[in-house]
């Protein structure tokens, strides 16, 4: 039986790419007819037509086609049976190599600016996000290093050591530890008390990591990936190691084989690490229950993860995190918008040409399975969030399409580019033979998405 989350994460899919690919479609058109060129077609979607209006005879006919992952403008260029002589200046060919690459860069241009206002327009709903409280830090890591302590409070941040930014959540220190570990910069930070007390600036080196890819292997050896929360059961699996412990629902878990528990995180790390020398030992846990202190024998399972063994107990931990309301003004969101973005889009692009040269995993490439599951997470957690979501997919494919590889828009830009040093255009012969190479290339990387969206489902990735 097909669940609701499945028709949620369709419909939400589908939301996503149609906006997305029609806003990028629409730059490509609303700037060729600006320049006379004459269009065909304004297609959302590949393959067979299953809707089609136009609006005038021998105007541009707009249709919606069965295949929703990408879209197309038909200039009469690309008509069957050629082109009429009295139409011909209005071909895309014939228009100057300016307008020409103004018309090409205007799709990706225009999912740049529909990021930029859909930031803003997240800002200025508002989100409730996590404080920005730290959790237990992961053994061994950055953070565990510095001595950061779970419940300390991110006041501020710098990736250089100069400019500090104010934090407003948990939110804001994830975005610079994605920024840093893209740019392999240091991170900064003022922490102090919940209530303020005792400011004191620790750093991370990121910089001297092994690898910077913002994978989970990256995030454990920083230790800044979660926000702090309470050590308090939400959900015991049925049959599962807690379960059969006598754990409860609400049970607040106060120590393990005597060691303190000040957090979800810390337990996280326990429970994960006794599994590290082979079979978990049986554990004593203290936990608090209706005011009551009980003492429970938990004995966990073990399971595979990559090359690493790895303790479980089959239970959600961690009470909801404390949030607070992140809004902005006008001015200031629409500025939000405009920094996020271009550093969004910077941190692709370095990640899209780290993959393009083997430095960085491809892994890293998503496809529509893992797109449609966040889409419909997203919708879920609410508007601004969905709205946010939006935001990085529209940067995401204005950034891939102003990659240099021929039969995207990149490409197209660098045959222009070779047109304004040469003084002549690409030759017929020449341009096939890229565009058919061009083809190859986006379809392997389609290929290669659509293997990893499968093998996360698996768990291989």
């Amino acid at each position: 039986m097909i669940s609701s989350a499945f028709f949620v994460n369709l419909l939400a899919f589908l939301v996503t790419i149609a906006v997305v690919i029609l806003v990028h479609e629409y730059g490509h058109y609303r700037v060729a007819v600006a320049c006379g060129v004459k269009v065909d077609r304004f297609s959302v979607g590949f393959g067979n037509v299953i809707w089609r209006r136009q609006p005038t005879p021998g105007g541009t006919e707009f249709v919606i086609s069965a295949f929703p992952l990408g879209g197309y403008v038909r200039w009469i260029d690309d008509r069957e049976g050629g082109v009429q002589p009295s139409e011909r200046h209005q071909t895309f060919k014939s228009k100057s190599l300016l307008q020409r690459t103004a018309i090409v860069a205007a799709g990706p241009l225009a999912n740049f600016a529909l990021a930029v206002v859909l930031v803003a327009v997240a800002n200025w709903i508002g989100v409730d996000e996590p404080q920005a409280l730290m959790a237990s830090p992961t053994p061994g890591s950055l953070a565990e290093r510095a001595g950061i302590q779970p419940g300390e409070l991110v006041r501020r941040v710098s990736r250089d050591g100069g400019e500090w930014r104010d934090v407003r959540s948990m939110a804001d220190v994830s975005w610079e530890l994605a920024q840093a570990v893209s740019h392999g910069e240091p991170l900064s930070l003022s922490l102090s008390s919940p209530r303020g007390h005792g400011e004191r600036t620790v750093v991370l080196p990121i910089q001297d990591l092994p690898s910077h890819e913002l994978d989970a292997a990256t995030i454990r050896s920083i230790g800044l990936g979660l926000a702090f929360s309470e050590p308090v059961v939400s959900t015991p699996m049925p049959g599962g190691p807690a379960a059969k412990a006598g754990i409860l629902a609400g049970d607040r878990v106060l120590s393990v084989d005597g060691k303190p528990i000040a957090d979800a995180a810390g337990l996280i790390d326990i429970i994960r690490a006794s599994a590290a020398s082979g079979e978990p030992p049986l554990m004593t846990w203290r936990v608090e229950r209706a005011g009551q202190v009980r003492e429970l024998s938990v004995q966990p399972a073990s399971r595979q993860e990559g090359a690493s063994r790895v303790g479980y107990v089959d239970m959600r931990i961690g009470a909801r995190p404390p949030t607070v309301l992140v809004r902005y003004g006008f001015f200031e969101g629409m500025a939000q918008g405009v920094t996020r973005t271009w550093e969004s889009s910077g941190m692709t692009f370095r990640i899209l040409g780290k993959m393009l040269i083997g430095q960085a995993s491809l892994k890293n490439l998503s496809g529509p399975i893992t797109i449609a599951e966040y889409a419909g997470q997203t919708a879920q957690m609410g508007l601004a969030f969905f709205i946010g979501f939006l935001a990085v997919i529209s940067t995401s494919i204005g950034a891939l399409n102003l990659l240099p590889l021929p039969f995207l828009d990149g490409g197209h830009l660098m045959y222009y580019l070779f047109e304004a040093v040469t003084g002549r255009p690409l030759s017929e012969q020449w341009f096939e033979r890229l565009q058919r190479a061009g083809l190859v290339l986006v379809l392997l990387m389609m290929s290669l998405a659509l293997y990893n969206d499968v093998a996360r489902q698996l768990g291989q990735h």
